[in-house]
């Protein structure tokens, strides 16, 4: 099911610590951070805060630039994002400041947790998930039944945790302040769990007054059928790789990349690369790997349209390519239509063989787009 882009956002000391455990609330960040913050909330279209934050800080969570407010109207969006927090046992001051500001609040939590929600007369819209909670049917009911597309997360630490750990989180936005804390029982952004590997890719550094923002991105594939926020990165990369491709009226154009387990890319191609005219995307990045480099029996091939099972310019199709590779894991945005190839199914050439192909539909769009042409 379709996410929304979740952005976790963040400040920590030198030493990693999101607060001191004083009275009062440790500012971290500086006044010209606290602007680009306001500026990144009227960008999206939900802000997330767990209820931990919800009872430590008391958060009001809102827009506060009229001039921004004024520019989500005049786009048709409400004047503040949806403001969202998420509560297992839904025990929640009624009171806090987070319900009576901004616009609409939408609380998460569990059947039993809603039962105390409502009894308690929070002001928001409780829904329950189940008799559990659970990370991903939160997020596939924000993006389903509420239509956001961008989520920023605000905290706490237990959260932003959570979402690395289970592979949801597409960016961090993290913000180093030059302070020191060193008090073990303050509360740290991070603590122990199995967090997924790999190094994270940095696309942003900026000096921000005495602060410095750092923005990263996942980059470790997920596994088998379980889908992680670095598939749906890569799998944007092979759909821009294809809008590289020379147009043709007898072949589509393709993007694909082979990215290793711990999220180093292996290789990248396109369609009619180079000097070949007829060449394919897999074909054209597979080439660019060493036949016999280990990595490749863990790695994943993302392709903007389904692997080729069969074709007339070459001996190999696509599947059989990366078969032969020992890639056991393909991730696609289009199932080949029958334009070329009539019952045209690598997929199915590659799980007659053990291999996986997962296909995000929600890049469909963004995968035609070059093959326009071919429809006219």
């Amino acid at each position: 099911m379709p996410l929304p882009y979740v952005l976790l956002s963040a400040a920590v000391s030198l030493d990693g610590y999101l607060d001191d455990t004083g009275p009062e609330r440790l500012l971290l960040s500086s006044p010209a951070d606290f602007d680009r913050v306001d500026e990144v909330r009227a960008s999206v279209d939900a802000i997330l805060v767990g209820a931990g934050t919800i009872r430590a800080d008391n958060p009001r969570l809102l827009v506060n630039s009229a001039e921004r407010r004024a520019e989500r109207v005049a786009e048709g969006r409400a004047e503040y994002p949806i403001k969202v927090t998420v509560s297992g046992s839904g025990e929640l001051d009624p009171a806090a400041r987070f319900w009576h500001t901004g616009g609409e609040k939408v609380l998460l939590t569990t059947d039993d947790g809603a039962r105390r929600a409502r009894a308690l007369g929070i002001a928001a819209d409780v829904v329950s998930l189940g008799p559990a909670l659970d990370w991903r049917a939160a997020l596939e009911y924000l993006h389903d039944r509420r239509g956001v597309r961008r989520l920023m997360v605000e905290g706490g630490g237990t959260v932003h945790g959570q979402l690395l750990r289970q592979e949801l989180a597409d960016e961090l936005q993290l913000v180093l302040a030059p302070v020191l804390v060193g008090d073990p029982g303050a509360p740290r952004l991070f603590g122990p769990g199995g967090y997924q590997g790999g190094r994270l890719r940095l696309v942003e550094s900026r000096r921000i007054e005495d602060v410095v923002l750092m923005r990263y991105r996942p980059t470790a594939p997920g596994t088998g059928d379980r889908v992680s926020a670095a598939d749906r990165h890569w799998l944007a990369l092979a759909c821009e790789l294809a809008e590289l491709c020379p147009p043709s009226r007898t072949a589509f154009s393709v993007g694909a990349v082979v990215v290793a387990a711990d999220g180093t890319e292996l290789a990248r191609g396109h369609s009619r690369e180079g000097d070949d005219p007829v060449v394919h995307a897999e074909e054209a990045a597979l080439a660019k790997v060493d036949p016999v480099d280990p990595r490749l029996s863990a790695a994943t091939v993302y392709s903007s349209l389904e692997p080729c099972a069969r074709r007339a310019s070459r001996p190999a199709p696509c599947a059989r390519l990366i078969l032969d590779a020992g890639v056991r894991r393909v991730v696609t945005a289009w199932r080949e239509p029958d334009t070329f190839v009539p019952g045209a199914d690598g997929s199915g050439v590659l799980a007659a063989e053990g291999a996986v192909a997962v296909v995000l539909p929600e890049y469909e769009e963004r995968a035609k787009a070059p093959n326009r042409h071919l429809e006219r």
